[in-house]
């Protein structure tokens, strides 16, 4: 079975890149251009691979043959086999971004954050209904390997670091620094726990078990005692 494209996580993996937030950056040149692709073959390759054999029953070397590329062009680009499927996983991450920051001026944060995870875990198309299902695969696989687990948290992470700067442009400039934080930390960890929650049950990709429906929950759950994250009425 060769893997096909997934454009999700949008659904969550994603595998094209996303487009910035103002002010837009300069084009990525075609040789960064051509490193990304070949990033994301790679990356495609090691969740085919672990969805199939798992982590424990793939090697990089089968991961490169599978890809087209060099063993040491593999190993130019990541660390470990593991870490081969970091641009898949954080993909999304940048989708979901992209969307928040795109919110319009004056709504409430809360809003936003939930309008704009609830679009990206919602599958609008076939690929994103199979991005979904390439991601339950991953998180299951990860849920017996701690390397591959190291690396979702990892993506995590570096997401909620990189949310901080957004969160903050949609709170203004008094908000508290910390309860941007707080909020940034919250929403990255709505996404997370209700990924890794799907993916341990046979539940489908839309209606109240999806991962849509179980991020906003989650997301309602944690910002209860957050005053950046209430509404303005205090409910």
């Amino acid at each position: 079975m060769h893997l096909r494209q997934p454009q999700a996580y949008a659904s969550w993996v994603s595998t094209k890149p996303v487009g910035a937030t103002p002010p837009t950056p300069s084009l990525p040149s075609l040789t960064e251009r051509r490193k990304a692709a070949t990033q994301l073959d790679i990356a495609r390759a090691a969740a085919e691979l672990f969805t199939e054999r798992g982590p424990d029953g793939t090697t990089a070397e089968e991961i490169a043959q599978r890809s087209g590329v060099a063993l040491r062009t593999f190993y130019r680009y990541f660390r470990s086999k593991q870490d081969a499927v970091a641009p898949l996983l954080s993909g999304g991450a940048d989708r979901w971004r992209a969307l928040l920051a795109a919110t319009e001026p004056g709504a409430g944060v809360p809003e936003a954050l939930e309008r704009s995870i609830a679009a990206s875990l919602t599958p609008a198309s076939a690929a994103d209904t199979e991005g979904l299902r390439w991601t339950r695969g991953l998180l299951r696989a990860a849920a017996e390997d701690p390397a591959l687990r190291a690396v979702w948290y990892r993506v995590n992470q570096e997401s909620e670091e990189r949310l901080r700067e957004v969160v903050a442009g949609l709170a203004g400039p008094d908000a508290d620094p910390l309860e941007v934080r707080l909020a940034a930390a919250a929403a990255t960890d709505a996404i997370r726990i209700a990924l890794e929650s799907w993916a341990e049950t046979d539940a489908p990709e839309h209606g109240d078990g999806a991962p849509a429906a179980l991020a906003v929950r989650c997301l309602r759950e944690l910002m209860g005692g957050m005053r950046l994250l209430r509404d303005a009425s205090g409910e």
